[in-house]
């Protein structure tokens, strides 16, 4: 028995070890609100842990020294264990999850959301309504579309999948969802917040150094909610002006003969009807933006690496890769017009 519990403890820990290590982790926290919840879940855990070990000691004792019959233990009127019995199962119980339920409405206070709450997490969400935001993320089945806001419409432009942002400054998010309930958390910045049809919420993420983080979907919202992921990859305020400011171009302009004829492939193609490229005539607004889709790390919502193979199986062979999505096979596609097509989406950076 002994040497049972002794293995069950060591695979135990060796599981909270290995998740602590993933990248979906609240535990390596790389913001300010990341932060507070990453102190909240160490104290949650700290205590599972230590009522864990109380308990199997406990109970490792109780199996070792049992004495008698059962007829010798039954139930009697005065026995002495009814105060531990209201201690250990009452007040104890009583006593933490107070405690942790205290420490959660505090931590709700530091976010700005929209609605009552303390003085200062209401100062918060006042100011959150005052300003307009700088992100617009919408939430599809089962991708992201992220427009970069500005009060010059000529300096607005969407991309898909990949969330840039300025190390150490805030940036206010608005989000909304096109179809289900969704769920944007990337747990290394901060917190999960719902996004559902018709009622837009509000987030304000702060990055304190630069990095590439990853997020997920963490509402349950179809056949492919596993494979919705992203990346916010936060640079430095000078790097992320740079990227701006090369967002805003249009698609660049193809110089070779093989990424010409790709793109008279895709502006008179069926990739037109649902993609744009800013500066061509294809503008499609029911699939994801590719005016600089080879600048981007990933494929298929983060799911993929953004290189030829991946490029050329996604195209013509998509439910392959992620089933139900909303991208169709398109396999009339010959080679020859395939490498040309990919040829053109590689240089669009």
């Amino acid at each position: 028995m002994l040497r049972c519990f002794c293995n069950l403890a060591s695979i135990t820990l060796l599981l909270a070890l290995t998740g602590c290590r993933v990248a979906l982790s609240t535990f390596n926290p790389h913001g300010p609100a990341a932060h507070r919840i990453a102190d909240l879940s160490w104290i949650m855990t700290i205590l599972f842990a230590v009522i864990s070990l109380v308990m199997w000691i406990l109970f490792a004792y109780a199996f070792y020294r049992r004495r008698g019959s059962l007829a010798e233990h039954e139930p009697v009127e005065s026995g002495g264990g009814e105060m531990w019995i209201a201690i250990g199962g009452l007040v104890i119980p009583f006593i933490v999850l107070t405690a942790l339920f205290v420490a959660g409405l505090s931590l709700l206070s530091d976010f700005p959301i929209r609605g009552a709450g303390s003085r200062r997490g209401l100062a918060r969400a006042q100011m959150a309504q005052s300003m307009k935001p700088d992100i617009l993320i919408i939430g599809h089945q089962w991708w992201w579309e992220i427009r970069y806001l500005n009060h010059d419409p000529s300096k607005e432009f969407t991309t898909a999948n990949e969330l840039h942002l300025p190390a150490g400054k805030p940036v206010n998010i608005e989000l909304e969802s096109a179809d289900v309930i969704h769920s944007f958390w990337i747990p290394a910045l901060d917190g999960k917040m719902d996004m559902i049809p018709g009622q837009p919420n509000y987030l304000r993420l702060i990055a304190s150094q630069p990095g590439t983080y990853a997020g997920q979907c963490a509402t349950f919202c179809g056949a492919q909610h596993a494979l919705m992921r992203l990346i916010a990859v936060v640079q430095t305020p000078a790097n992320y002006q740079v990227w701006l400011d090369n967002e805003l171009k249009p698609g660049a302009v193809p110089t070779t003969p093989e990424a010409k004829a790709g793109e008279e492939i895709f502006v008179n193609g069926p990739c037109a009807l649902c993609h744009a490229v800013r500066g061509t005539s294809a503008g499609g607004v029911i699939a994801p933006d590719l005016t600089h889709i080879g600048s981007r790390k990933m494929l298929a919502s983060d799911v993929y690496d953004n290189n030829n193979a991946y490029l050329e199986a996604w195209i013509v062979n998509a439910q392959s890769l992620k089933p139900k999505c909303e991208m169709p096979n398109l396999p009339q596609f010959s080679g020859v017009q395939l490498n040309e097509l990919v040829a053109y989406l590689r240089q669009l950076k």
